[in-house]
């Protein structure tokens, strides 16, 4: 498992390296193939916040916590990502199961809640804008998420506004 640590407006020590470290390395408990951590600590005010991306067997988990302590930060944030890490795996589990069952090879799977479900499905038209007009949009409408085709790249991306008010944006790589 590669862990690389950063941080922005605040040094990362070596005591808090070795920390995080040995915090991150539990997780490899749940998942042989951890390819990459990466952990930045940041300082916002008197707010110490730290995101962490996981990629595990192909697929991305974020977590993102903030405290008054940079080492609960990392109490907490590994936590978070400890029951992303068990959720997906049961669902993986669970899946396999259901597949061997599928062919006659295994048991059937345990009863398992229902996965959620579409339940509407909304059609708009797409107009090409700039990701500013595309906030300007979204903010008249009052929502959390906006779907726009990006006029400088002519892709469809995706706005959002992000926990701490700024927004974020979405583009897809092929």
């Amino acid at each position: 498992m590669l862990i690389s640590l950063t941080g922005k407006q605040l040094e990362v020590t070596d005591a808090l390296k070795t920390y995080a470290e040995g915090k991150l390395a539990k997780l490899g408990r749940y998942f042989q193939r951890i390819d990459s951590v990466e952990m930045v600590a940041s300082q916002q005010r008197s707010w110490f916040v730290v995101e962490v991306t996981l990629l595990a067997n192909g697929y991305l988990l974020r977590a993102e916590e903030r405290a008054d302590d940079v080492y609960r930060c990392v109490d907490r944030v590994v936590d978070k990502l400890e029951q992303q890490l068990k959720k997906y795996k049961t669902k993986l589990i669970l899946r396999s199961r259901e597949a061997a069952a599928e062919v006659g090879t295994a048991e059937a799977a345990p009863e398992a809640p229902p996965p959620g479900k579409v339940v509407r499905t909304k059609r708009f038209a797409i107009k090409p804008m700039s990701p500013e007009e595309a906030v300007l949009e979204m903010e008249l409408l009052g929502h959390d998420f906006f779907v726009f085709s990006n006029a400088e790249t002519e892709q469809v991306n995706v706005l959002y506004r992000r926990k701490d008010g700024n927004y974020g944006l979405i583009e897809p790589e092929f």
